[in-house]
């Protein structure tokens, strides 16, 4: 019941009541018609033989209105009877909402306190109004309006609608800085989450006015400064201004930079004598004279915490003791280690896993009891589990025994499905359209195993595959596996390589980790193959290839998933032979290496690339052209598929291939002006290569000399990559600037890909 309400209730009670008291005789109820006399005595807790005079007359009457079930009421003494006299507020017969196009109605009727079959009460229908409006501002609609209506029906009845006018969403149309003497207001920009409104941003909501965003731009701010040496900084107000219809916003952050600093004299409080001070000091994570950063200090921190955690320390304390001189802008600190005693693991316990086999779990866990207690240690087994995702959530949670100086590790794992069922389709210059499916089960019977089956259909490729893979053979590191593969390559048709094939290939591997970077592994397959060259006019020809190959891999790279961003080194080194009775007998040998690095706040990346291959002939020097190298297309933007090096005079649309090949590229990856939160990416790119000659036997063709060569050949151009939902596309404009007039150009190259 409104204020208004219970005024005239009260008034009603003091104007009617004498001034003096009177014993009640009796209790006299009118006016109700759904509720019965008896319970209204009841609120209204009054008995017979009670004195009542003004003042419990008022008592009375605030107490039946705090029931919210009546509208007016009317409590008299006369004579020795108590009078009662009520008007019942309607029942609330149906709650409705009306209007609303951006929040669901179900969501706001979640916010509605008032219900069906309830007594209408105008205070609880002005709070359900203001939580209905709170959920409309925080998506910034701040000129919504709200309108309870009443709709009376007979019976004492009423329907309640809440006719609701959205209006648009306030958009924020300037962001301003002042007092940003160091940094300009479009960097300050980049720092913050909100955006300006601008109509490519319609696919989020950062350009919306929301105060807690606002709340959190600030500490996004600071946490820039401090990052850049200003250790002082304030961020001491924030306004902003609305149009008068309440659509647009503007804010201004005022700013109160200080002055920047730099790191001072560093140093380590060591208290262990078994705890080299030249390891502490190597985790440092800042150096004297670099830009103050807190990060710096906080990363710090956690590393010390990891060298004397493998020592056996754990659950250390590390306090940084930060020293300040104004008149040199520098800070000093000194990371005081708080001492306790080495710690030692005394029991694993493995909680959770219904399906994956303990053996499995305690095989990824680098340590054992009696092992000294490491958080990195135990970090590192969590990152293993964690990257098997056998498993939603892995806790380690390390509990103290009597012993002060052992711990026991109880692992508790939350186990998700392993089994995936995938689709996609796609087109590609290569593949033209592409289909494809398969069903992957990586926890196989829950001993960790991998299991697959996959096939794909393309127009100019085929392929079905069945694989098997142990991670830890003999109880080892050491991971096994084979694979089955059927591969049907219809190339007469595309670009230059003027050939069918159809392969089986029947293989088996393992491998093995050499260092956290280095892995090393041996494959032996054998593939039985029907070739078909449109060059040679021959009939089909069965092939039989029986190889063994060993392969070295370094890899080494920084991810940033936001930005789409990597940095660091991957590599290949390969040596194969194929032979052992086989139809064709030769020696692979095939390197390469990517490096890349990122900058300019990790949304800028080059990548620079170079892939070479040889095949070395052992029985003559004849390789059939199924097998040589190709180059074009992906491998050299700007060229057709096969489209470069040497070719049959009579044939010129396709190419011999070389018996080795050198390739290579460098690209510029870069945003464009559209929001990062798109992933779409602009890059420009300059490509090289040579393909080496084809054996000596298709030199000539017919008693004419075919066009013969190993002529570098080198492309630039540009391009745009978009991380769309439903997959990557990838397009690409190539020029060639060095070529032979037969070979074969191709300026655009679009892929795209995805997965359901």
């Amino acid at each position: 019941m409104s204020k208004k309400k219970l005024f005239i209730a009260t008034v009603c009670a003091i104007a009617t009541t004498g001034a003096t008291a009177a014993t009640v005789s009796r209790i006299d109820v009118t006016g109700a018609r759904r509720m019965d006399s008896e319970s209204i005595r009841i609120l209204s807790d009054v008995k017979i033989g009670d004195n009542v005079g003004e003042a419990r007359a008022n008592e009375i009457a605030k107490k039946l209105q705090e029931s919210g079930y009546f509208s007016r009421i009317n409590v008299r003494m006369s004579g020795n009877v108590l009078k009662i006299d009520v008007t019942e507020a309607p029942t609330v017969n149906m709650v409705t909402v009306e209007g609303n196009d951006e929040i669901s109605t179900d969501d706001l009727k979640k916010e509605i306190r008032l219900k069906e079959r309830a007594s209408y009460d105008e205070s609880v229908i002005g709070a359900d109004t203001q939580r209905m409006l709170t959920i409309y501002q925080r998506k910034g609609f701040f000129g919504t309006k709200i309108e309870p209506k009443k709709i009376e029906l007979d019976d004492n009845r009423v329907n309640v609608v809440y006719e609701i006018t959205e209006g648009h969403p306030t958009y924020i149309t300037k962001i301003e800085f002042a007092g940003n003497k160091h940094f300009r207001s479009s960097v300050l920009r980049g720092a913050i989450l909100s955006r300006e409104h601008a109509w490519w941003r319609f696919m989020t909501q950062f350009d919306v006015f929301d105060e807690d965003r606002i709340q959190y731009d600030q500490q996004l701010l600071r946490q820039y400064y401090l990052h850049n040496g200003y250790a002082d900084v304030q961020i001491t107000d924030t306004t902003g201004v609305f149009t008068p219809d309440r659509q647009y916003y503007s804010v201004k952050f005022t700013i109160d930079e200080g002055e920047k600093y730099k790191f001072g004299k560093l140093g380590v409080d060591n208290p262990f004598d078994d705890v080299p001070d030249s390891e502490l000091m190597d985790a440092m994570k800042m150096s004297r004279g670099d830009t103050y950063n807190v990060d710096k200090v906080e990363e710090t921190i956690s590393a010390l915490r990891g060298v004397v955690a493998d020592h056996g320390y754990a659950f250390i304390n590390v306090e940084p003791i930060p020293t300040k001189d104004d008149e040199n802008r520098t800070i000093g600190m000194t990371f005081k280690i708080h001492k306790t005693n080495r710690v030692y693991l005394n029991s694993i316990n493995i909680l959770g896993n219904v399906r994956t086999f303990d053996t499995v779990i305690q095989q990824l866990i680098p340590m054992r009891p009696g092992d000294p207690f490491s958080l990195q240690t135990i970090e590192q087994g969590r990152q293993n589990l964690m990257r098997t995702r056998y498993f939603k959530d892995v806790q380690m949670v390390p509990t103290r025994v009597a012993d002060a100086n052992m711990m026991n590790l109880d692992i508790k794992v939350e186990e998700q499905p392993t089994g995936e069922l995938s689709g996609g389709f796609g087109w590609s210059n290569i593949n033209g359209f592409m289909v494809d499916a398969g069903i992957t089960e990586s926890n196989f019977m829950g001993r960790g195993q991998t299991v697959q089956l996959r096939g794909s259909i393309a127009q100019y490729q085929k392929q079905a595959l069945f694989s098997f893979t142990e991670p830890y053979l003999f109880g080892r590191a050491l991971s096994g596996g084979f694979d089955v593969s059927y591969t049907m390559y219809n190339y007469s048709s595309l670009g230059g390589f003027g050939y069918d094939r159809d392969s089986l290939t029947l293989a088996t591997r393992m491998g093995w980790r050499l260092t956290d970077n280095w892995t090393q592994s041996v494959r032996l397959s054998a593939s039985f193959d029907q070739n078909y060259d449109l060059q040679l006019g021959s009939q089909w020809r069965n092939s039989n290839l029986y190889t063994l190959g060993t392969y070295l891999k370094y890899y080494n790279l920084d991810t940033n998933f936001q930005q789409n961003t990597h940095t660091g080194v991957v590599a290949n080194l390969g040596l194969a032979y194929t032979g052992f009775g086989g139809t064709e007998t030769f020696m692979r040998y095939s390197a390469d290496i990517t490096g890349m690095v990122k900058f300019l706040n990790d949304r800028w990346q080059l990548r620079s690339s170079l892939d070479f291959g040889y095949i070395q002939p052992l029985d003559g020097d004849y390789v059939s052209r199924v097998y040589r190298y190709f180059l074009g297309g992906e491998s050299l933007r700007g060229f057709d598929i096969a489209g470069v090096g040497s070719r049959n005079w009579y044939y010129q649309s396709y190419s011999l291939g070389g018996m080795w090949k050198l390739n290579g590229s460098t690209q510029l990856n870069f945003p464009v002006f559209i929001p990062d939160e798109y992933q779409i990416k602009g890059f420009v790119f300059a490509d090289y290569g040579l393909l080496g000659k084809p054996p000596r036997d298709e030199y000539t063709y017919l008693g004419r000399d075919n066009f013969i060569d190993s002529d570098l050949r080198t492309s630039v151009g540009f391009g745009v990559y978009w991380n769309t939902p439903m997959g990557p596309m990838n397009f690409s404009w190539g020029w060639p600037l060095k070529l032979n007039k037969y070979d074969q150009e191709q300026r655009f190259l679009l892929s795209f890909e995805t997965q359901f």
